[in-house]
């Protein structure tokens, strides 16, 4: 991987094996019919399968946050769903199957595991009573909200993505081999996810998810969901870091060109976890466009 790299190489695999996920955690609290101020957590029958999901705010407007790769509610959204303005809004933060505390099943990736996980996020809020969404996507989690605003452009109001991606070049399959082995994540960034998963299961699952993305390479022009772009009709927020050592600037580029309508803002020092390590500003920013 090193002579594949070159010297800038290994220092951007450096970065991004220690900048995938910082380990904010939240508590978790048991199921709870009445919700408010806390987090609430549950499980619901969707497709066949027990999804999980925690649950905060009173407000009118339904968000669900959706996590990245290997990621769940708690991993992924710590600041969002502490600080996300509860009066406003309803915030749910769900976890695809597979991942989190969606298991089992455990976690497969057949070519349409974006469509599904589509499919599952809009049948899970309407198992929760919503009538309409806006959707928070990050990485993974963004290309499942771009696909899930195309196929259900009625049910979903607004969309803030960052860190996702339409399609997948030669330059990101390099760096998806350089997170395949995660022992050579950085402990900060492995440890959250051994706790979750055990370490089997999150290694495994990691290979998986690098077999599983890489698969599109194979696709004429790479694609994942680059078709569907000019199908998404709601108001569009795409956020950019523009240090993201994981999904580089011409991916937002791309979708911002492809989306009609669409916002394209960009966080000068942002990482992928851009809304974990400036929460603050990335929470106001989210706030403003959904409102």
């Amino acid at each position: 991987m090193v002579a594949v790299l070159g010297g800038r190489g290994v220092l951007r695999l450096r970065l991004l094996l220690s900048a995938l996920k910082p380990g904010i955690h939240v508590p978790r609290a048991g199921p709870a019919a009445a919700f408010g101020t806390s987090v609430t957590s549950a499980k619901v029958a969707v497709n066949g399968v027990q999804l999980h999901y925690q649950q905060t705010g009173e407000g009118d407007h339904a968000v669900l946050l959706l996590p990245g790769m290997l990621g769940s509610g708690e991993t992924d959204f710590g600041p969002q769903l502490k600080n996300l303005n509860k009066k406003l809004f309803t915030v749910v933060a769900w976890d695809p199957r597979g991942y989190g505390h969606s298991r089992p099943p455990d976690r497969d990736f057949p070519a349409d595991f974006f469509e599904r996980d589509a499919k599952d996020a809009v049948d899970l809020m309407k198992a929760l009573k919503f009538q309409k969404v806006s959707l928070l996507g990050w990485s993974d989690g963004g290309i499942t909200a771009l696909i899930a605003a195309a196929k259900y452009p009625s049910y979903i109001h607004k969309m803030v993505i960052w860190g996702a991606n339409a399609y997948v070049t030669d330059e990101d399959s390099v760096i998806y081999e350089g997170i395949r082995d995660v022992s050579k994540w950085s402990e900060r960034t492995r440890k959250p996810l051994e706790a979750l998963y055990g370490y089997d299961y999150f290694a495994r699952t990691c290979e998986k998810w690098v077999d599983g993305i890489r698969q599109f390479k194979r696709l004429p022009d790479g694609n994942i969901c680059r078709h569907l772009l000019p199908r998404v009709q709601c108001p569009t927020l795409i956020v950019h870091g523009e240090k993201d050592p994981l999904v580089p600037r011409f991916h937002a580029d791309f979708i911002h060109e492809h989306v009609k309508g669409s916002q394209l803002h960009l966080m000068p020092e942002g990482k992928h976890n851009l809304h974990l390590r400036f929460a603050d500003e990335f929470n106001k920013l989210a706030e403003d466009f959904l409102q």
